[in-house]
């Protein structure tokens, strides 16, 4: 089974469709080939389920270079306000807010206090917004996805879990959104 490789500091491995159908497989930088494929091999049948739901699901339609740049207009002052919002609720301090339109993410922060978010979350339901903008927020007091991460961002947002399986069930048609290239 053909499939692109990412190495990382990351603990574990992790297959993931890609939009295309194709297989991504995250792995740990020093783990051997070997052991890479076998975790292939073992998971063939669930890359295969997970391609035919893929197949079967319409595709939404993308929106113009007109759309989205009207969309990136209205999210600044909203991601503004909520990031105004919860910021003291988190106990933090932040530098700048950009918003973007990027394929893979739905927010980032830098060490320095800048937040990114992806104007897309203005197609989610806002609660699923506010949990991007906590968890950005939440790193800028532990710059990892650690245990005290995590409590960082239910002592915010009890229900956070719901918004992240929201993400994973919706983000990848909502990205599709995304003018094509």
């Amino acid at each position: 089974m053909e499939y692109e490789l990412i190495r990382s500091d990351r603990k574990s491995l992790a297959l993931q469709i890609k939009p295309d159908g194709g297989l991504l497989v995250r792995a740990p930088r020093r783990m051997a080939l070997r052991s890479i494929e076998r975790f292939v091999a073992e998971h063939r049948d669930w890359v295969e389920r997970q391609r035919e739901k893929r197949a079967a699901r319409p595709r939404p339609e993308p929106m113009t270079p007109e759309e989205l740049a009207a969309l990136k207009k209205e999210a600044r002052p909203l991601f503004l306000a909520r990031a105004a919002y919860y910021a003291p609720l988190v106990g933090v301090r932040y530098e700048r807010v950009t918003v973007r339109s990027q394929r893979s993410k739905w927010g980032s922060c830098s060490v320095r206090g800048g937040l990114n978010f992806n104007c897309l979350l203005l197609l989610a339901p806002p609660v699923v917004l506010d949990y991007v903008v906590v968890h950005e927020l939440c790193h800028l007091l532990e710059m990892n996805h650690s245990p005290r991460f995590w409590a960082e961002v239910r002592r915010v947002l009890p229900d956070y879990e719901s918004c992240r399986k929201w993400l994973r069930r919706n983000g990848e048609s909502l990205m599709a959104r995304l003018p094509e290239r």
